[in-house]
């Protein structure tokens, strides 16, 4: 049973949930999960201008996902950060390039689900998520959230990422706030759930 963890990260943080997302689909059994980022698109100096290009070199050996990490997945889980309330333009490349696998049914009955950061802590928590899912569901990919059954997200005494729509964390404005230990706890139980049900629906097959 194979997950991808397919995310893009400009500053490390969606990076660091995508550790926490893979980790979690690692603990249910059988599965086999790839960690793997999109293609960068933007030029070397244009990511130096905006003081990203250590934080891009942390994760410069991950592998680039390719539509056949689509094709022969039974769940892919994506991350990214939101760009004004919806999904980087890096991430609306990859998926605009599944043409081939929606004309022929490649990903109808797969699973997915996203994960996302902010700046802020209204900044698209939730609408990057919720505007993600609407090409999912063209593709017809079987869409998970983050269930209540995760106690985190019903936290109030802390400002946290997380919605039943997914895991999430605020970076601030100036990308300097780390993930915590909740956003990532939050991260890593969504990918085990998302893994949990993609193996009983791989069992029924």
């Amino acid at each position: 049973m194979k997950v991808s963890v397919i995310f893009h990260s400009m500053y490390g943080h969606v990076f660091k949930m995508a550790e926490s997302v893979a980790a979690g689909a690692k603990e249910v059994k059988g599965a086999e999960v790839s960690l793997l980022r999109v293609k960068e698109t933007l030029s070397d100096d244009i990511i130096a201008k905006m003081g990203a290009t250590d934080a891009i070199k942390a994760f410069a050996h991950i592998p680039e996902a390719t539509l056949e990490d689509l094709s022969t997945a039974d769940a892919v889980i994506f991350g990214t950060p939101t760009r004004y309330g919806n999904m980087s333009a890096q991430m609306k490349t990859f998926i605009d390039s599944t043409g081939t696998l929606w004309m022929k049914d490649m990903l109808v009955g797969k699973v997915a689900s996203v994960f996302t950061s902010t700046a802020t802590q209204h900044g698209g928590q939730e609408s990057t998520i919720l505007s993600f899912h609407v090409p999912l569901f063209h593709l017809g990919f079987i869409v998970v959230g983050l269930p209540y059954t995760e106690k985190r997200l019903m936290g109030v005494q802390t400002v946290s990422g997380g919605s039943p729509y997914g895991s999430s964390t605020i970076a601030a404005p100036d990308g300097s706030r780390q993930p915590t230990n909740d956003e990532l706890a939050m991260a890593r139980f969504q990918g085990r759930h998302v893994a949990d049900i993609a193996r009983r629906l791989s069992a029924t097959k």
